[in-house]
């Protein structure tokens, strides 16, 4: 059976729009939260096959999607290198950094915690209807350097910028982050994932040559490696905050098959990186809170725009905790029900 999304992601002529939501597996769900109440912590239900397969199901089940996403995290990476990530109520991750700058030359990836996710991946794909696609994902290399180095979460990452100064000490830490990133997606395709997503969620924070060394390249190198093995595999790119010019950079140096745009990048300029390649995006999550009139009007001023190529449509980031279930439900019904 073909499956809507990759049918667009592979540049075919279709009729409807596929839909899937970044984070729709998470705590605006109650069923979520209870499955999230029988562990410990957010990590332990990360690596724990049968609960996160469960998560990730669970859209499926309320939800008209066209695509399910593995339920993880970009931070089991540095996890997976000895970091120790926490994930703390009201802190967000925490990250051991100074086991960083004290092990960067030893590093290696240890594939005891990832064997979970994979597993997690066969469990799910056996379970998915047919015509659902499975994505898995990581984090891009800048993105999780930025953790890694400033040690939790941060809006300006001063500390992994000042990184960017010393380039033969961050080529060291990206040498080691392409390497374990590819080894990490190959195995989620392995195990099952149909299409792989790469977030670089703080690609905005950097400059334009930054950006150009530090997100593309290393995308670049990712995408090669993978296309080299995988060809038919589609890569989904999400270079999250950057400029139109640099997003136009992104798809054109990448070898992506799709970039996935934040709601920043107006619905004009979306159509004009369509013209290059699918473009998947971009309500704004605080848009779909509000639902009524203006997530009708939002949502189809989108879908007006993008309906000649290749769109997959998707929030501009993750849906927000606080999120209406049936705004969610109304906006599938939009977007199913919208004809070309």
């Amino acid at each position: 059976m073909t499956k809507l999304i990759i049918e667009v992601l592979n540049k075919k002529t279709c009729n409807l729009t596929p839909i899937w939501l970044m984070r729709q597996a998470g705590r605006y769900l109650p069923e979520y939260r209870e499955v999230r109440n029988k562990t410990e912590s957010f990590l332990d239900l990360c690596y724990n096959p049968k609960l996160a397969s469960e998560v990730t199901l669970q859209p499926l089940r309320r939800f008209d999607l066209d695509a399910a996403i593995i339920f993880a995290d970009i931070l089991l990476i540095p996890d997976s290198l000895g970091l120790k990530v926490n994930f703390v109520q009201g802190q967000g991750p925490l990250l051991d950094s100074e086991y960083l700058k004290s092990n960067l030359l030893k590093l290696k990836l240890k594939d005891d915690k990832l064997n979970k996710i994979y597993e997690t991946i066969t469990i799910v794909k056996k379970s998915l209807p047919k015509n659902i696609a499975l994505i898995g994902f990581a984090g891009s290399p800048w993105t999780v350097a930025a953790y890694m180095i400033e040690g939790k979460s941060s809006k300006k990452f001063i500390n992994a910028k000042q990184w960017l100064d010393d380039e033969k000490r961050l080529s060291i830490l990206f040498d080691t982050l392409i390497a374990s990133t590819v080894t990490y997606l190959k195995n989620q395709i392995e195990a099952g994932a149909e299409i792989i997503q790469l977030f670089d969620s703080w690609a905005g924070i950097l400059d334009d040559d930054q950006f150009k060394k530090w997100s593309i390249e290393p995308t670049r190198k990712i995408v090669a490696e993978l296309k080299s093995t995988y060809p038919n595999t589609p890569i989904i790119g999400f270079p999250r905050d950057v400029t139109v010019h640099n997003a136009l950079l992104y798809t054109k140096k990448t070898g992506v098959d799709c970039i996935s745009v934040d709601y920043n990048i107006k619905v004009n300029e979306m159509k004009n990186i369509q013209k290059t390649i699918p473009v998947q995006g971009n309500l704004h999550p605080d848009i779909l809170i509000e639902g009524g009139t203006k997530m009708i009007d939002s949502s189809l001023e989108i879908m007006e725009n993008m309906d000649k190529g290749s769109h997959i449509f998707n929030l501009g980031h993750g849906i927000l905790p606080q999120t209406p279930i049936q705004n969610v439900i109304d906006l599938i019904d939009i977007v199913k029900n919208y004809k070309k």
